[in-house]
């Protein structure tokens, strides 16, 4: 009778622990509001993100409802991944929620288009490093990778060659840590000379930042080393 009561309260045991190191999976929200260019790539990224998620021990929501960046709501979430967002997004209101946020030790992803937003939001621009300026067509390039320390360029080689949508930058905000950035004797179209940043992280009034030009192209989210990529970069977030 003792071993068949001392079996049932291992077997409850195991199951409360089960239950609670499910319930405390970390969270991420990825937002895709876009009051700009949209991107058609936008839902197929959202999924890949998701589908991350599962594989490697994090939950996902995604929105395009600004009215969630409350405090309250907020409160949730690890990091926050702007998933090709353009244009002006975020009222008063929700921008100070977002700066508290961060402010809070929290994380933000940005990636590609997410510098391409809130133009008019000096805090947002230091933040996600940099601004857009413009970009030539599609095409291959290479990549050289000046920093294989960070989770999320550790697995790439010295020099990453892929096709995309390369970004050139302005507002560049010298104070980031540099990742990648791109030779532009390999393609066509390219403003920014010999040094040319593609991908960056830093810590930010308190939060940590993660971004990447990369990711224009729906093919990217097939893509297992870009995967990986974005991957490193939310843990970098969310201060795994």
């Amino acid at each position: 009778m003792r071993q068949t009561i001392a079996a049932c309260a291992v077997s409850l045991l195991l199951i409360t622990i089960s239950t609670a190191s499910a319930l405390a999976q970390p969270k991420i929200l990825v937002f895709s509001k876009t009051a700009g260019f949209r991107h058609d790539n936008i839902e197929k990224g959202a999924e890949a993100i998701r589908l991350l998620g599962r594989e490697h021990g994090f939950e996902v929501d995604h929105t395009e409802d600004s009215g969630v960046f409350t405090d309250e709501h907020l409160r949730q979430y690890r990091a926050v991944v702007f998933l090709s967002t353009t244009g002006n997004i975020l009222d008063d209101s929700q921008q100070a929620a977002f700066m508290r946020y961060i402010q809070a030790g929290n994380g933000f992803v940005g990636i590609h288009a997410a510098t391409d937003t809130e133009y008019e939001w000096p805090w947002y621009g230091k933040m996600v490093g940099a601004y857009f300026m413009s970009h030539p067509k599609v095409q291959p390039a290479d990549i050289h990778v000046v920093d294989h320390k960070h989770p999320a360029t550790e697995h790439l080689p010295e020099v990453w060659t892929r096709k995309d949508e390369w970004y050139d930058f302005k507002a560049f905000n010298p104070d980031v840590r540099l990742l990648m950035r791109l030779d532009e004797s390999s393609y066509e179209g390219g403003k920014m000379g010999r040094e040319h940043p593609i991908s960056w992280y830093h810590e930010y009034d308190g939060g940590r930042v993660f971004y990447t030009g990369l990711g224009h192209t729906k093919e990217s989210f097939d893509e297992p080393q870009f995967l990986r990529h974005i991957l490193g970069g939310i843990r970098y977030a969310m201060g795994q």
